[in-house]
C-alpha cells in the first residue's frame, strides 16, 4: 500500500483487492470444470477418445501450472490446496506433482516492518525488549503466517532453559483473505450440491463448513498452543514422537513462540540416508504414529504433508535411533468414542481380510447407505483383498495392466449403483490419510502399508486400546489366526467359490477391456482436475 493514500483510501484498495481476489478463484474454479466436462465426458462420446488421450498430459501439466501461478500469487487457503495436492504422489499424475510440489516451501514473505508492527501489538513490548535476538529474514513463509528465528530475552531463557526459538506470525490482514478465500469454496460448494454425482455421494455444503471451521481455528495462535500441548501428552510416553515446546510469555493470538526443533524434513530422503537413518524405518513408523492418532487417542493432525514432519536423529543414550517431530498444529481432528470404535472394527476387517465385516464396517460408518446391496460389493472386496492385499505402490506398478483394469471394470460397475456418501465428520480423517499415504510413498515406493496395519492391529487388540477394541476385534483376531493356519490351497480354494470363480466366467470382459481402460483414464483425470478445483473443500476424498 502506497504511505500517501489516506485511511479511507486504503479500506476502498484493499475491498477492491478482495474481491478481485473472489472473481478469479471462482473463475478458475469455473474454467477447469468446464474443461473437464468439455474434453474427459463431452467429447469421448463423439469418438474423439484417442485426441482426448493424447493431450491429456500436456492439459495437466498447463492446469497445474496455472493453478500454481494462482496459488503463489494469492496464497492464503489457495495455497494451503496447493500443499495437499503436491503431497499425492500416490494417487495423483506426476504432472500436476511436479508442477505443485514447489508450493509447500515457496510463498513471498510479508515485509519484516509489518510483522514488527504486528509483534509489538499482539504482545505490548517493543521487539528488543521481547527478544534479545530476531532473524529479520524468515525461515518459512507459510500461507497463512511466516517463521523466524529468534534468541529469547536472557532472563526468560534461564528460566526456561534454552533460548532458540522459533516465532510464528499470523500474516497482517490474513483474516479477510480467508473470509474471501471461505466464501468463494462455498460457492463451488454450492455449485457442486446441484451436480448429481456429487450430491450423491457427499453434502458438499457441509464439509465447507467443517473445512471453514477448522481454517478459522487456524488463525488463532492460541488454538494452535492448545492443540500442540494435547498432541504433546497424547504421545508423552512414546520415545519416537516429539513436538515444540510453546513458551507462553511470548505468545498471543496472532503470535506463536516455540523452542526451535529444526531437523531433517522428512521427504529428504538423502539427508536421512546420509546419517544413517533408514527411510523404510521412518515410513513405518510415521504410518504407526498416524494409526495411533486415529484409532486410539482419537486427536490426530490433519496437515501432514513434508513440510510439517521433522526427522530428529537421536542420541546415543537414546531408546530409539530417531524422532518424528510434528510442528504446525492449526490444523487438527477429532474422533469421537463412537467413531473410533467404528473406525477399528474397520481396521480389524482389513487385517483379516474379511469383505463381509468390510461391508458392514462401512455400512456403519455412513460411507455406504443401509439401502445399498452388497453382494456383489462384498464379492469385489474379497477378491481384491486376495490379489492385492500386501502390495506397496512399487508392487502395484509391475502388476499387468490388464489385471488391473478387470477390477476396476467390476468396481467401476458397482460404485456407480451402490449409494456411497462421504459423512460430513470425515473431511480431516481423509485429509489426514491421503497426506500420510504420500509422504510414506516419497519415503519409498516398496513402502507397504499392510506391514504397518498388521502388527498395530494386533497390538490395539492385544491391550494397546483395550479401552475400544473390545470383542468385536478379538472375535475378527480370532478369525485372522483360522485363516493364518488353513492350508494356502483350502484358502484358496474358499476364496474362489465364495467369489464366484468356479463358474464360467464373463465372457464379454476382453471385449470390454479397450474401452473400460479409457473409461478409466478419463474418471482419473476427472478426479485429479476436480481436485485442483476443490482441494480446500473436499481435501482427501480422492
Amino acid at each position: 500500500m502506497e504511505p500517501h493514500l489516506s485511511d479511507a483510501q486504503a479500506r476502498a484498495a484493499t475491498s477492491h483487492s478482495l474481491k478481485r481476489r473472489y472473481r478469479r478463484i471462482l473463475r478458475f474454479a469455473a474454467l477447469a470444470l468446464v474443461q473437464t466436462w468439455w474434453f474427459e465426458l463431452f467429447l469421448p462420446k463423439f469418438g474423439l477418445k484417442k485426441y482426448v488421450a493424447a493431450s491429456r498430459t500436456r492439459r495437466l501439466q498447463r492446469l497445474a501450472r496455472r493453478f500454481r501461478e494462482l496459488a503463489a500469487d494469492l496464497g492464503g487457503l489457495v495455497i494451503k490446496a496447493g500443499q495437499f495436492l503436491s503431497a499425492r504422489i500416490d494417487v495423483l499424475p506426476v504432472e500436476i506433482t511436479r508442477e505443485l510440489e514447489g508450493l509447500q516451501d515457496e510463498v513471498a514473505p510479508e515485509p519484516f516492518e509489518s510483522v514488527v508492527r504486528q509483534i509489538e501489538s499482539q504482545l505490548g513490548l517493543p521487539l528488543a525488549s521481547a527478544f534479545q535476538e530476531f532473524s529479520t529474514e524468515p525461515i518459512a513463509a507459510a500461507s497463512l503466517g511466516q517463521a523466524y528465528r529468534a534468541t529469547l530475552s536472557a532472563g526468560l531463557a534461564a528460566d526456561l532453559g534454552f533460548e532458540n526459538v522459533i516465532v510464528k506470525v499470523l500474516r497482517p490482514g490474513i483474516e479477510e483473505v480467508v473470509e474471501v478465500d471461505l466464501k468463494a469454496i462455498r460457492k463451488v460448494g454450492t455449485w457442486l450440491s446441484k451436480i448429481r454425482l456429487v450430491y450423491r455421494r457427499a453434502d458438499a455444503p457441509a464439509l465447507v463448513e467443517e473445512f471453514a471451521f477448522t481454517c478459522l481455528q487456524e488463525i488463532d495462535y492460541r488454538v494452535e498452543a492448545q492443540h500442540l500441548e494435547h498432541f504433546a501428552q497424547d504421545f508423552s510416553n512414546d520415545p519416537w514422537v516429539s513436538t515444540p515446546t510453546v513458551i507462553w510469555e511470548r505468545s498471543a493470538r496472532k503470535v506463536l513462540v516455540l523452542s526451535d526443533v529444526s531437523a531433517i524434513k522428512i521427504s529428504d530422503v538423502d539427508a536421512l540416508e546420509a546419517v544413517g537413518i533408514d527411510p523404510n524405518q521412518v515410513a513405518a513408523e510415521l504410518a504407526r504414529v498416524t494409526f495411533q492418532q486415529m484409532f486410539v487417542t482419537g486427536f490426530f493432525h490433519a496437515d501432514p504433508h513434508p513440510g510439517n514432519i521433522f526427522v530428529t536423529p537421536a542420541g546415543p543414550d537414546s531408546p530409539v535411533p530417531f524422532t518424528l517431530t510434528f510442528i504446525d498444529f492449526g490444523m487438527m481432528g477429532e474422533v469421537s468414542e463412537a467413531l473410533k470404535q467404528d473406525l477399528q472394527t474397520l481396521l480389524f476387517a482389513v487385517v483379516a481380510r474379511d469383505a463381509r465385516a468390510y461391508v458392514q464396517a462401512i455400512q456403519k460408518l455412513g460411507i455406504l447407505l443401509p439401502s445399498a446391496d452388497t453382494v456383489q460389493l462384498e464379492r469385489a472386496v474379497s477378491a481384491l483383498f486376495e490379489r492385492f492385499a500386501g502390495l506397496g505402490v512399487a508392487d502395484l506398478t509391475k502388476t499387468d495392466p490388464r489385471e488391473i483394469r478387470a477390477f476396476a471394470f467390476k468396481f467401476n460397475e458397482i460404485l456407480r449403483t451402490l449409494p456411497f456418501q462421504m459423512p460430513e465428520n470425515f473431511l480431516l480423517l481423509f485429509r489426514s490419510i491421503s497426506l500420510i499415504s504420500g509422504v510414506t510413498s516419497a519415503l519409498n515406493r516398496d513402502f507397504n502399508m499392510w506391514d504397518a496395519v498388521d502388527p498395530f492391529a494386533r497390538a490395539l487388540i492385544n491391550g494397546a486400546g483395550r479401552r475400544t477394541a473390545g470383542a468385536a476385534g478379538r472375535q475378527i483376531l480370532a478369525t485372522v489366526t483360522a485363516m493364518v493356519g488353513l492350508p494356502q490351497r483350502l484358502e484358496s480354494l474358499i476364496s474362489r467359490i465364495e467369489n464366484g470363480d468356479l463358474v464360467t466366467r464373463n465372457p464379454e470382459l476382453e471385449q470390454k477391456l479397450k474401452s473400460v481402460s479409457a473409461s478409466n483414464s478419463r474418471l482419473t483425470v476427472v478426479v485429479a482436475i476436480a481436485a485442483i478445483v476443490i482441494a480446500s473443500l473436499s481435501m482427501g476424498v480422492i
